[in-house]
């Protein structure tokens, strides 16, 4: 099992769209959603088809913005406003 918690589509698009993202910290996919790193991983892991997984943990490892501890202080966004998409 992945998580206790059950997401819809439009969350776990979400949830996959930020671990993407050089921007989002992992922090940010942990106060939104309720993901720790190993969790978030599983949840990749499932639903990406397996080269993305190995492409995504990759870039995961060569990134050191993904903790806000080794951010620059004051960057603790999940989002910016601008990008939230709307419904029709």
């Amino acid at each position: 099992m992945v998580s206790k918690k059950k997401f819809s589509e439009s969350d776990t698009s979400r949830i996959i769209e930020m671990a993407w993202e050089d921007r989002t910290s992992l922090d940010a996919i942990l106060r939104v959603y309720g993901l720790n790193e190993s969790n978030l991983k599983l949840l990749m892991k499932k639903e990406l088809k397996p080269r993305s997984y190995a492409l995504w943990r990759e870039r995961m490892k060569n990134s050191n913005l993904r903790h806000e501890s080794l951010r620059p202080d004051g960057v603790t966004r999940a989002y910016c406003p601008q990008q939230h998409k709307h419904k029709k």
